[in-house]
């Protein structure tokens, strides 16, 4: 939990610090590289839309089957398939996922800054969670950095559901006010997490490494919009200082 003089960012785990893209290497031995890239990017977006529709239907399942299920889905489409240990061996891959190119000195930097608290804050189980953080070659040596890991099972929805950022003030020992849901920033490359959660008074850095800018229109206006934009997460530090300072 941070002190009172701590700011408190939460980063998103797929698709912000790790590459949901990377899975293709895996997919690829199986199928060729370029259908397993094609592969790759349907499996994450079923196992988005997965999250939305359970939302929708006010029911929940483990990200972790949710993960399987997105990825039998997308075979299908493709006409393809998997025997179930080609299919375990890649949901144990999925736990080692490749990080950005960013990510490792952006945190090799943040473990320095002594007035942030960062904490890890997902849709993924705390098992998927805790494997991907302390296992992943590439993460699992900046585990340290983060001080908890957070996760949407306790509250049984998926971002960008408002009861999960209230579950991540709660466990920040934060109240639900729109003052202390202000005072917590959110770091993320997804702009649907990055709308909820400033739909709930939080503060948002987008990390918009494809420099296309901000497109999203589901909100208008200030909350439907990152409190900033990073062109990488090597920025979002320095950004959150500029912001608390004006």
């Amino acid at each position: 939990m941070a002190t009172k003089d701590q700011t408190i960012i939460a980063f998103d785990l797929y698709g912000t610090l790790l590459s949901t893209e990377s899975i293709a290497k895996e997919l690829s031995t199986h199928f060729g590289k370029d259908k397993a890239a094609n592969l790759a990017a349907l499996w994450r977006r079923y196992q988005l839309e997965y999250t939305w529709r359970f939302n929708s239907m006010n029911q929940y399942e483990p990200f972790s089957s949710i993960t399987r299920n997105s990825l039998s889905h997308a075979l299908a489409e493709f006409g393809l398939s998997l025997d179930d240990d080609s299919i375990a061996t890649l949901m144990k891959a999925y736990d080692s996922l490749s990080t950005f190119p960013d990510v490792s000195p952006a945190l090799e930097a943040l473990s320095k800054e002594s007035s942030i608290t960062a904490v890890v804050f997902s849709n993924g189980t705390q098992s998927m969670v805790s494997n991907s953080v302390k296992s992943s070659p590439d993460l699992g040596p900046h585990a340290s950095v983060f001080k908890e890991m957070i996760t949407v099972e306790e509250v049984k929805r998926f971002k960008p559901y408002p009861d999960v950022y209230t579950h991540l003030a709660e466990k920040m020992g934060k109240s639900k006010t729109k003052e202390a849901m202000g005072e917590m920033w959110l770091v993320s490359g997804n702009p649907f997490d990055i709308v909820g959660a400033r739909s709930m008074g939080m503060q948002a850095a987008w990390v918009d490494r494809a420099g296309n800018g901000w497109t999203d229109g589901l909100v208008q206006g200030e909350i439907g919009r990152p409190t900033f934009i990073a062109k990488g997460l090597g920025e979002v530090v320095e950004g959150v200082k500029k912001h608390m300072k004006k």
